[in-house]
C-alpha cells in the first residue's frame, strides 16, 4: 500500500479522499492556490503545497502539480473530479514520472473522451447507443450532413461536442433553423471549453430518464457494478439530485447493469468509472457516455451498498485486486443526494460568493455531509460554487423523502444565498414523492421556483450576532 498520496483537488472531494487514505495509514498531501489559502482541505491533510497565485490556472498545471507529487515524495496522484481527473496527458504525465494514477489508463480516458469513439465501441460490444451522426464537416457541407441526420430520424435533435462532458457542449434543436443556427455555436462553445470543436448529431429522447450505471474494476480481471442512480433532476443539462437506486423494472436494471460491465470490459477500464444512459419511456435504455472518474453523486451508491469507493480506488491503484465480487453487492435502501451550491435560484441561479457568518447543519440518523466550509469562511468567486452535499439515506422512499425534508429544515447558512429554499419546493412537490420525474422536471415545474423565503427567529438571530461581531457594535441599537 501506498505510504504517501497527493490529492490534486480541492474543496469537498479532496476531504473525502484524505478521509478514505487516512483510513488506509496513508499520509496525504493537499495543493492549493494562492487565492484558495484558506480552503479547509489544506487543513485536512497531512502536508500542503502552494503550487501557485492562481485562481484556477495552477490547478490545471500538470508540470506543477508532478513536481509537487515529486517533492513531498508522494507515490500516487488521486485527481477527484473536475480539474485534470479526465485529462489523460495528466495521467500519461504521473505515470511517466513513476506515480501511480488514481483512475483509468490514458488510453481509456482518450477513447472515452471521445463520443465517436466511445459510441463506436459499445456498439462492438452490442450495447445499445442512441442514433447519432459521424462528426460533422465544418461550413456548409457539415450544415447538409445534419440536415439529412435530421431528415432521416427527425426532430429534435442534439448538438453534441465530441469532447464534451459534465453537461458542456450541448445544445438540443426542434427546428431546421435552430439546428443550423446552433451548430455555429456549438462549435464555438466546444472550442471555448475543451480546446476542440468537433460536433456530432444524436437523436433526441423526449423526457427521458438520465440513469447511471456505478462500476469497479482492477487490473487482475475483475469487474463488477454497484447498481443504478437516477440523475434526472436537471438545470442545463447538470445534474441537481442524485437517488439510488434508479427505481427500474427488476430485468430492465439486470441488463442494464450487465452492459454497463461488458461496456467496462471492452474499454480496458480500471478503477472506479460510471457508464450513463438515458431510458426512454418504454424502459428502452441507450449508452450515453463512460466518466472516467469518480463522480459528485458517488455518495448515494455508498449509502445504499456500505462500500467505500474511493478507498477501492485507492487500493487498486496500489495493484490489489477489488475486495469483493459482485455476489457481495447487497443494496438495500433509497438514498438521495442533494448539491447545496451558493447560488440565487430566483436570479438564475447566479453564484453569491460572500462570507460564512452562520454555519449550522443537520444531523441524526441517515444523514451524510460532505462539504468543505465553516463559519467564517469566505466562498472565493474563482471557484465552483457547491457549499456542501447532502446525502439522505432511508430503508423506503417515502423514509428517505421525510429524512430529506427534515434535514433541510435543520440547516442554516447566512452570509450567502443557497439553493436550500428551492430544495424545499421540490421535496413537497407531490410529482417528486411519487418519482415522476425525467429530464424536463425543472423547465417544466417553474411554479418550485415561485416561494417566499422565510427567515425563521433562529436564523434572523444569527444574522444579528453575526452583524454585531462584524461590525463591533449592534447596528439597529437605539443611539444613545
Amino acid at each position: 500500500m501506498f505510504k504517501k498520496i497527493l490529492v490534486a483537488n480541492r474543496g469537498e472531494i479532496a476531504i473525502r479522499i484524505i478521509r478514505s487514505a487516512r483510513e488506509l495509514g496513508i499520509k496525504t498531501v493537499a495543493v492549493y492556490e494562492e487565492t484558495d489559502k484558506t480552503a479547509q482541505h489544506i487543513m485536512k491533510a497531512d502536508e500542503a503545497v502552494c503550487i501557485g497565485s492562481g485562481p484556477r490556472k495552477d490547478y490545471l498545471s500538470v508540470d506543477r502539480i508532478i513536481q509537487a507529487a515529486r517533492a513531498t515524495g508522494s507515490e500516487a496522484v488521486h485527481p477527484g473530479y473536475g480539474f485534470l481527473a479526465e485529462n489523460p496527458l495528466f495521467a500519461k504525465e504521473c505515470t511517466d514520472a513513476g506515480l501511480a494514477f488514481v483512475g483509468p489508463p490514458a488510453q481509456v480516458i482518450i477513447d472515452m473522451g471521445s463520443k465517436v469513439v466511445a459510441r463506436s465501441l459499445m456498439t462492438e460490444a452490442g450495447v445499445p447507443v442512441i442514433p447519432g451522426s459521424s462528426v460533422l464537416a465544418e461550413g456548409e457541407r457539415g450544415e447538409g450532413e445534419a440536415l439529412a441526420f435530421a431528415e432521416r430520424y427527425g426532430f429534435p435533435v442534439m448538438i453534441k461536442a465530441v469532447a464534451g462532458g459534465g453537461g458542456r457542449g450541448i445544445r438540443p434543436a426542434k427546428s431546421r433553423d435552430e439546428l443550423i443556427k446552433g451548430l455555429k455555436m456549438a462549435r464555438s462553445e466546444a472550442r471555448m471549453a475543451f480546446g476542440n470543436d468537433a460536433i456530432y448529431l444524436e437523436k433526441a429522447l423526449v423526457r427521458a430518464r438520465h440513469v447511471e450505471v456505478q462500476i469497479l474494476a482492477d487490473n487482475h480481471g475483475n469487474v463488477i457494478h454497484l447498481g443504478t442512480r437516477n440523475c434526472s433532476i436537471q438545470r442545463r443539462h447538470q445534474k441537481m439530485i442524485e437517488i439510488a437506486p434508479a427505481g427500474l423494472p427488476k430485468l430492465v436494471i439486470e441488463r442494464i447493469c450487465q452492459d454497463a460491465v461488458t461496456a467496462a470490459r471492452k474499454t480496458g477500464y480500471v478503477s472506479a468509472g460510471t457508464v450513463e444512459f438515458l431510458v426512454d419511456h418504454d424502459d428502452q435504455y441507450y449508452f450515453l457516455e463512460v466518466n472516467t472518474r469518480i463522480q459528485v453523486e458517488h455518495t448515494v451508491t455508498e449509502m445504499i451498498t456500505g462500500i467505500d469507493i474511493v478507498r477501492e480506488q485507492i487500493r487498486v491503484a496500489a495493484g490489489s485486486e477489488l475486495s469483493l465480487r459482485q455476489e457481495d453487492v447487497q443494496l438495500r435502501g433509497y438514498a438521495i443526494e442533494l448539491r447545496i451550491n451558493a447560488e440565487d435560484p430566483k436570479n438564475h441561479f447566479m453564484a453569491s460568493p460572500g462570507i460564512i457568518q452562520v454555519y449550522q447543519a443537520p444531523g441524526g440518523h441517515g444523514i451524510r455531509l460532505d462539504g468543505a466550509i465553516y463559519q467564517g469562511y469566505e466562498i472565493p468567486q474563482y471557484y465552483d460554487s457547491m457549499l456542501v452535499k447532502l446525502t439522505v439515506y432511508g430503508f423506503s422512499w417515502r423514509e428517505a423523502v421525510d429524512r430529506l425534508r427534515r434535514a433541510l429544515n435543520g440547516f442554516n447558512i447566512v452570509g450567502v444565498q443557497t439553493t436550500i429554499p428551492f430544495y424545499r419546493q421540490i421535496v413537497d412537490d407531490p410529482d417528486f414523492i411519487d418519482q415522476r420525474f425525467d429530464t424536463s422536471y425543472i423547465e417544466t415545474h417553474p411554479h418550485l421556483l415561485e416561494y417566499e423565503e422565510a427567515v425563521p427567529d433562529m436564523e434572523r438571530l444569527a444574522r444579528l450576532v453575526a452583524e454585531i461581531n462584524s461590525y463591533g457594535f449592534n447596528p439597529y441599537a437605539e443611539p444613545r
